[in-house]
């Protein structure tokens, strides 16, 4: 079964093939972008996605949709990360924060597979908290300023470890699991 993942974002497609090649699952990434809803849940935006990406390419597809919740801000920028990343930066996120102590964060990543049969769902969480200056290296996103918990350095830094550990990780992990229980490589 040939596997599409629609995605527009070249980073998640290096850190999928990362941890699913590890697994032996292999997938054609397409970019494919366009299919979103506004919504206040991951879980409502990624099976909407997988759906409309399945209707159209008549194939396998999995979607991932991300989004990093900070406590003090009541859950901002959550399912708006993407657009507040690229409107105000991890600069605007640090402004917001400003001199506050409570830095809680977390993580939240879906992956949604749908198939002409079902959409499957698959979750992965890491808690950690907002650094109070970025610290750039590699990774993307809010990766210079979330330092996972029992950490001292943001994902930015321990990049090979954040492949391992991130959000995305254990969502994709789960999907590997559930995906050779199927039988699909």
């Amino acid at each position: 079964m040939a596997l599409l993942f629609l995605t527009s974002n070249k980073y998640k497609i290096l850190e999928a093939k990362k941890i699913l090649n590890k697994f032996g699952i292999n997938f054609i990434s397409k970019n494919s972008k366009g299919f979103e809803i506004q919504s206040d849940s991951l879980e409502k935006v990624a099976t909407y996605c997988a759906l409309e990406g399945f209707k159209k390419f008549k194939k396998p597809v999995f979607v991932e949709d991300s989004g990093l919740f900070i406590n003090s801000l009541k859950g901002f920028p959550g399912v708006y990360s993407s657009y507040v990343l690229k409107t105000v930066g991890c600069e605007g996120i640090l402004n917001l924060l400003g001199q506050k102590r409570q830095r809680d964060a977390k993580f939240i990543c879906i992956v949604a597979f749908a198939t002409k049969d079902e959409v499957k769902l698959f979750k992965g969480e890491v808690k950690g908290k907002i650094s109070t200056k970025i610290e750039k290296a590699k990774g993307f996103g809010y990766d210079p300023i979330f330092i996972p918990q029992g950490y001292s350095q943001p994902f930015s830094k321990i990049i090979q470890t954040k492949f391992e550990i991130s959000h995305r990780a254990i969502a994709f992990k789960k999907f590997a699991k559930y995906l050779l229980k199927k039988g699909v490589s």
